[in-house]
């Protein structure tokens, strides 16, 4: 078969499935299988490719067809202009998560150079967007999963600048959070599980095939705001940063457990579909002026 035919059989393949973006779908595995972005295949489309590429974009077609992840067939996912490695185990990046970056960016524009925390890593999408947006940047990821882990690492490594390090550890660990002094940040960041247990088993096919740890936000989805509000906000310097992505409808009830937890000036921002995305806030500014020196005790 020729690409174009190849391509849509694809399509088709994947319409009957009941794949959402048929169409977007086939043309990435055409340009991750068979080297044809779209234009490529509108000029070389009556082209044949080899037999090892014909066979392996098939058997990803069939990969996708079962609900497989489009990011764990292809490997690769792009994150703001980042070419991230994703596949079983780690939480496939996604657009609404630019949202907690640029909010991050924005509310930390007045300082030189930012020092945090991404909790809930994953891929290290959060930590190495503000990288982007930010060079002076620095930051531990931290991530329970062994899993993700390798993900994370190869992330860092290709982007990182040695400025974004790793750290293996559990968000609801008090030990963990206990290991950094108080006021020694000038952010906290997280796209942490937020989805209620219960909620689970309606998730889409693709979703249900993603890591239950990236996931599962407790019974009323909100155990981990509850652990980065009670135990990471502290670290915060003060008039520095905390800044999580939620679940569209979990703006006020994130926002009331930040409010508790003496954050001040909370803000909640939309994503492009007008859906409430990120809620952040400030620690007190108190008499402090300036940010302090990272702590040792957290590298």
């Amino acid at each position: 078969m020729t690409c174009q035919e190849l391509y849509q059989l694809a399509r088709q393949r994947l319409q009957k499935a009941g794949v959402d973006s048929p169409g977007v779908d086939a043309a990435l595995l055409t340009q991750g299988f068979l080297n044809l972005t779209r234009t490529g295949l509108a000029l070389h489309g009556e082209e044949t490719p080899t037999p090892e590429q014909e066979a392996a974009f098939l058997q990803a077609v069939e990969e996708r067809a079962s609900r497989r992840p489009l990011q764990y067939i292809l490997g690769e996912w792009e994150f703001m202009g980042l070419s991230l490695a994703v596949g079983e185990g780690v939480l496939c990046p996604r657009e609404d998560t630019i949202v907690l970056v640029e909010t991050l960016a924005r509310r930390l524009e007045s300082c030189p150079a930012p020092n945090g925390l991404d909790l809930c890593a994953g891929t290290g999408a959060v930590a190495l967007g503000l990288l982007t947006l930010r060079p002076e940047t620095t930051a531990q990821c931290v991530e329970l999963s062994t899993e993700a882990l390798p993900y994370l690492r190869e992330n860092l490594s290709r982007h990182g600048k040695g400025q974004i390090l790793p750290l293996l550890g559990d968000v609801l660990s008090r030990p963990l959070a206990a290991s950094f002094d108080p006021g020694s940040l000038d952010f906290v960041a997280s796209n942490p599980p937020y989805i209620e247990t219960g909620e689970l088993p309606a998730l889409q096919p693709e979703v249900q095939k993603e890591p239950s740890l990236a996931l599962d936000g407790g019974a009323d989805g909100l155990l981990f705001y509850r652990a980065i509000a009670n135990l990471w906000a502290p670290l915060v310097r003060p008039g520095g940063v905390v800044a999580v992505e939620i679940g569209e409808t979990q703006g006020a009830a994130v926002a009331e457990l930040f409010t508790k937890a003496g954050l001040e000036d909370i803000q909640v921002a939309q994503d492009w579909s007008g859906l409430d995305r990120v809620v952040s806030g400030r620690a007190p500014r108190g008499d402090l002026l300036g940010p302090p020196r990272p702590s040792p005790k957290g590298r």
